[in-house]
């Protein structure tokens, strides 16, 4: 039999309820000199871009409010606003740096729908490329991606600096 080896994932399986409280509270709170580290792109007024650790394609983000609400009717009017806009800058970067053939954008609200951190809304962002699903994640449980997290980060902030 074949063996393939995605190390990452036990860190997610082993370590990943295991979390002190919410994850985007402790990253916004940081300080913005470790924001490599912590995989934040941007800095806004109410919201921060975030990679997602545990992607499903490369330069999948997230835009986080430093509001610590578990649901989207819960964000008041100029959070929400600044969350689209963010969102939009952030597709461009996706645009020019990467060159997807769609997107994906959604929040999954409450476990029960899929989310990791339930009680932290966020909206997820995700380039799309055909035939970027594959029998990897289907038959064996495994993503592949062609490009190290850093190195992903390091393409989008350059952009989003200039931009």
């Amino acid at each position: 039999m074949d063996q393939l080896w995605s190390p990452w994932r036990f860190r997610y399986v082993s370590e990943g309820t295991r979390t002190e409280g919410c994850i985007f509270c402790a990253m916004a709170a940081g300080d913005a000199s470790h924001d490599r580290e912590h995989l934040i792109l941007e800095r806004a007024r109410h919201n921060f871009v975030v990679l997602n650790l545990y992607p499903y394609t490369t330069g999948h983000a997230m835009i986080v409010p430093y509001a610590h609400v578990a649901r989207l009717t819960d964000l008041d009017g100029e959070t929400l606003g600044e969350m689209m806009d963010m969102a939009k800058k952030f597709q461009v970067a996706l645009e020019s740096v990467y060159h997807p053939e769609g997107y994906n954008l959604g929040m999954n609200q409450g476990r029960v729908a899929g989310a990791g951190v339930a009680d932290h809304v966020h909206l997820h962002v995700l380039p799309r490329w055909i035939g970027d699903t594959n029998f990897m994640a289907v038959v064996g449980e495994t993503r592949l991606h062609p490009e190290e997290l850093h190195t992903t980060y390091d393409k989008l902030a350059a952009f989003l600096r200039r931009g």
